[in-house]
């Protein structure tokens, strides 16, 4: 047991009984942690504000090796607003977490991830491209489940340059002159892997320099299910909401969510 203080971000939290919870927290020191809040419904608790979904503070308790760890109280808690209030993207926050909870086990250890995570948070809780947060996510956090695909260059000549396409049976891309070495590749968009082997190295700081055409999102969330299907097959509802939401965003959206699809796919140099 380690009695201190960490960062942590709320992964969610669950009723236990009828005024107590357990909330799940990926801390900054110990990794995935479940902890117990005793009198979690109880009117002006000052714990409540830093257990609410979407928030990050410094939490202090009882971190606990086996079974529930205790939160005794926070700190410096900073709430994610447009996160909370805004549907769209609390939806792709909560399958980015969801994804965190599913990729590494309980108490790991894993600072480089949590920082990770924090990025793509702030840039969702600043209204930038959910999409395209979400893939560079999605695709970075391949390795997390053990996933390394050869994204830099062809697998067979180490070609950089030109079409590619991905191919299972070589683990990676390939250029346009070996195609033929796999008729099963997955016979994806080009500009789909253009922009899926920039997100494997891209960093959240280049994110705003990246824009892509609405037909190209569909073509690389495709490409990106495929691969997720087959490496990593994990059915999660917030994945599942997200597909369906796609159908009716467009009639809720605000003005100020909208893109000009007519504008050309844009990479950052």
């Amino acid at each position: 047991m380690a009695l201190g203080e960490t960062k942590g971000i709320i992964l969610f939290t669950k009723d236990y009984k009828e005024k107590d919870k357990l909330v799940k927290i990926f801390t900054e020191s110990f990794g995935k942690l479940m902890f117990f809040v005793k009198g979690a419904h109880r009117k002006n608790n000052p714990i409540g504000p830093a257990i609410l979904p979407f928030t990050e503070a410094i939490y202090i308790g009882d971190f606990r090796e086996e079974g529930l760890s205790f939160l005794n109280g926070s700190k410096d808690v900073y709430p994610l607003r447009v996160i909370q209030e805004d549907i769209f993207v609390n939806a792709y926050a909560t399958y980015i977490l969801n994804l965190v909870d599913a990729a590494i086990e309980d108490r790991t250890y894993d600072p480089n991830l949590y920082h990770f995570v924090q990025q793509a948070l702030k840039l969702l809780n600043e209204n930038k491209d959910a999409e395209i947060i979400t893939n560079i996510f999605e695709i970075q956090l391949l390795s997390r489940f053990g996933i390394t695909p050869e994204w830099k260059h062809c697998s067979v000549c180490q070609e950089t340059r030109g079409k590619f396409d991905y191919s299972s049976k070589y683990s990676g891309v390939l250029c346009e002159r070996h195609w033929h070495l796999d008729d099963h590749r997955y016979h994806a968009d080009p500009r789909a892997i253009h922009f899926i082997r920039l997100f494997s190295t891209v960093s959240y700081d280049k994110v705003q320099d990246i824009n892509v055409k609405s037909e190209t999102k569909t073509a690389i969330r495709k490409t990106i299910d495929e691969l997720y299907d087959e490496y990593v097959g994990i059915n999660l509802k917030s994945k599942k909401f997200i597909d369906q939401m796609k159908s009716w965003e467009d009639t809720l959206k605000l003005p100020k969510r909208e893109k000009k699809d007519e504008e050309d796919d844009k990479t950052v140099s």
